[in-house]
This record gives structure tokens, sequence and C-alpha cells, in this order.
């Protein structure tokens, strides 16, 4: 199989090669990848302006190619034609956070995945939920050995139209872990502030600011699996029809 690797920390993000490395022991893989931290991008496509490729050389030896673009865009190139063979499988990762209820809405990791399967191609998002320092410090082998796991499994089995998976990867080793679990979005909670400063000139500026967020440990969710030290897959629909509001809304008279 051919695997697409990206990622939205940038193509020189220690979890994108341990990932790559990982997934090489399953099929080709190549790497496309932003040339910047995307972190925080949600699912933007460059339409506006021409996009530049160029190949890098990362930490290990390997090639890969840099994209000035986005994540999404560094889906839907390789998926176009920028590869000479087809793209069959997109792993994006690996996050050096968890990307956990509404973050998935945000996350130019998980969104990279969405644009997977808008193309119908299986989209995996791969997520460590690693503690608050230097990203370059972290131990990605656990995250990398599940989502190699979880891709060989997709490959095997399938997975329907219009579907992604979101997987998110406690931070201990594969001996520590207490299993899988297939979850539903948790709740997010969010301590964003607004800070705002003067620039030299007087002139206001403004930062989002705040706490880290956290989130509610419910059984069943994402949350409440990492905080259990199981991972956490969690199936996403490209469809976010409210089904159970639309009777609500057609009892309103709006479509009469």
């Amino acid at each position: 199989m051919h695997i697409l690797v990206t990622n939205d920390d940038g193509v020189f993000a220690p979890g994108l090669l341990a990932l790559a490395n990982e997934l090489k022991k399953m099929g080709d893989v190549s790497v496309v990848a932003p040339d910047r931290n995307w972190s925080a991008s949600g699912h933007v496509k460059t339409l506006s302006r021409p996009l530049r490729v160029k190949k890098v050389t990362l930490a290990d030896g390997s090639d890969a190619l840099a994209c000035d673009g986005a994540p999404s865009d560094c889906v839907a190139l390789p998926v176009l034609g920028l590869l000479e063979k087809p793209v069959e499988m997109v792993v994006s990762g690996i996050n050096p956070n968890a990307n956990l209820g509404h973050d998935v809405t945000y996350s130019g990791t998980v969104t990279a995945a969405m644009e997977a399967s808008i193309w119908n191609l299986p989209g995996i998002a791969v997520s460590l939920d690693a503690p608050e320092y230097n990203s370059r410090d972290l131990d990605y082998s656990t995250a990398a050995q599940v989502g190699a796991l979880v891709a060989q499994k997709v490959w095997d089995k399938k997975l329907p139209k219009n579907t992604l998976l979101n997987v998110n990867v406690p931070y201990c080793s594969m001996d520590e872990l207490k299993g899988f679990k297939i979850t539903r979005q948790g709740l997010r909670v969010y301590r964003d502030e607004l800070v705002r400063r003067e620039d030299p000139h007087g002139n206001p500026y403004y930062w989002i600011g705040g706490e880290a967020p956290s989130g509610i440990p419910e059984d069943g969710t994402d949350i409440g699996a990492l905080s259990k030290k199981y991972v956490s897959i969690t199936p996403l629909s490209l469809d976010l029809t409210a089904y159970d509001c639309a009777q609500m809304i057609t009892d309103w008279g709006l479509a009469k």
C-alpha cells in the first residue's frame, strides 16, 4: 500500500518522523507536510495563491516534501497528482497534544484526515496526550506503534465512506497501556482569555491566552478513556447534520 503521512506541526516535527518510520513497516510511505507549524488551523484549503513544494531531508536522512500550504493542502496536492504513485491511505500526526472533544474542529491534524475522507480515502489522525513541555523531548514510540496498528486494521477491514478515525494515545509505554476503547467525543473545557497589550506606538493588539483546556472524563468518551490509560479511537463522520434537531426546526413552520 502507499501511505501519505502529514501533520500540522511542520515537516521537521519529531512525531511525524516517528510515525512515518513505523508505517514503513507496512508499505510505501510518502511524507508531504507543511513547512511551518499550522496547529489549530482547522480545515483550510488554499485557493487564492499558488502553492509551493520543495524537497527536504528529515533528521534520519530520508526525503520528504515541504509545502507552504495548510495540512489539508498537503493531502489534496498528492491526491491530485503531486506524487507519481496514487495515495491509498492518509495518516496524520503524531500531534504532541491530544485532540479531544471540540478540538477536532480546530485541529489541523484531524482535518488533514478529514481531507482524506473527502477524497474517499481512509484517514487516520494520531495524537499523543503528552505533558506540556518541549515536543522534541517526547517519546513518540507508543503512539507510532498504535498508529501503525490502527492503520493496518483499517487497511484490512476498511472504513465506511465519509468516515475517519481520531486516535488519541496516553503518554506511556506499550506495556502500560490498558487497551483500546471505541469512544465518542467528550466535553472539552476551554479557559480562553483575551489578553490586550500595546505596541511601542500605543496601538492595541490582542492574544487569545488562558490556561490549557481540560475535559470531563466521562465513561465512553475520548477524555474518559485517556484518563484511564486507554487508547481512544473515535470514528468521525463528515456529515455534521444534527438529525435530532431537524424535526424541532421543521415544527417552526419555516418550510411552509
